[in-house]
């Protein structure tokens, strides 16, 4: 058992051997939940249950699922762990967090699955940045690398009709993306989306209810006095929509890629908006 972020989170072993012994699982489960915490403003539920299972003969983190309210669990995260994970492993690891971020949004339709999974794709590495896990260059760096994976495709239908792995994770993180940048515009960087999601949170939307995307977009504009969230969603939720101009978004925000190295611009009109965004608070 651990208590981080005024949470309780059960952590459970099923049968199998680990080449790292338990308390470095229990690190790793320690440092996503602070991650989380962080960016949260606590961890997003009162109680949670990790169940890690060993998986024979392999190495890595494998998979992660996040279930809303089972056993008496506000949420439960099974992670199958590879026999042989490293220390190394463990402590670069994003899956962790990943689930950990599912657990601060209600259960949407299925129709809407790319937010839940967008919106972890995106919290994920801006989380890790704001505890000192990851740097503001891995961030961006990554951002920059995948972010086009989730433009739109001819013949799509915007965000609710595509239900391809690329629609479901990254289409869903550049809607979070558009959305954290419009609300720092709007609000001359007094807001941004962690100010949305805190909202949301705040009025008890965790992973063990059911909410409709229009009320998760509702509660969480009204978090930031905008109505950036419903204007997007009408934009990409239901309709195609024009491919993002990522080139100019990386130069307006001061981002500059090149010999697999991130430098940023602190002149560029939105550097005040980038460095926020990994900002913790």
């Amino acid at each position: 058992m651990i208590h981080v972020g005024g949470a309780s989170i059960q952590i459970d072993f099923a049968p199998g051997s680990l080449d790292v012994p338990q308390r470095d699982v229990v690190q790793w489960i320690d440092t996503a939940a602070r991650a989380v915490s962080k960016y949260y403003g606590k961890f997003p539920v009162a109680r949670a249950r990790v169940l890690v299972v060993p998986i024979a003969d392999e190495r890595g983190v494998l998979t992660g699922t996040t279930w809303g309210d089972v056993d008496g669990f506000p949420a439960f995260t099974r992670m199958r762990l590879g026999q042989h994970t490293t220390e190394q492993t463990l402590a670069s690891d994003w899956t962790m967090t990943h689930e950990f971020v599912h657990t601060a949004l209600p259960s949407l339709s299925p129709d809407h699955h790319w937010l839940e999974e967008g919106l972890a794709t995106y919290v994920e590495p801006i989380a890790r940045a704001q505890i000192g896990t990851l740097s503001p260059e891995q961030v961006w760096g990554g951002m920059v690398r995948d972010m086009g994976k989730g433009e739109p495709q001819p013949g799509e239908d915007g965000l609710d009709q595509t239900h391809t792995w690329a629609n479901t994770y990254w289409a869903g993180a550049l809607f979070c993306l558009m959305a954290d940048v419009s609300i720092r515009e709007k609000t001359a960087n007094g807001k941004g989306l962690q100010d949305a999601l805190r909202g949301i949170l705040t009025a008890g939307g965790s992973i063990d209810d059911d909410w409709t995307i229009s009320k998760v977009l509702d509660v969480g504009d009204r978090a930031t006095g905008t109505a950036v969230l419903a204007d997007l969603y009408k934009k990409m939720g239901n309709t195609s929509y024009a491919p993002i101009d990522l080139d100019l978004m990386w130069q307006r925000l001061g981002i500059h890629s090149g010999g697999g190295k991130i430098k940023f611009d602190d002149h560029a009109p939105w550097a005040d908006l980038r460095k926020a965004i990994t900002t913790a608070r």
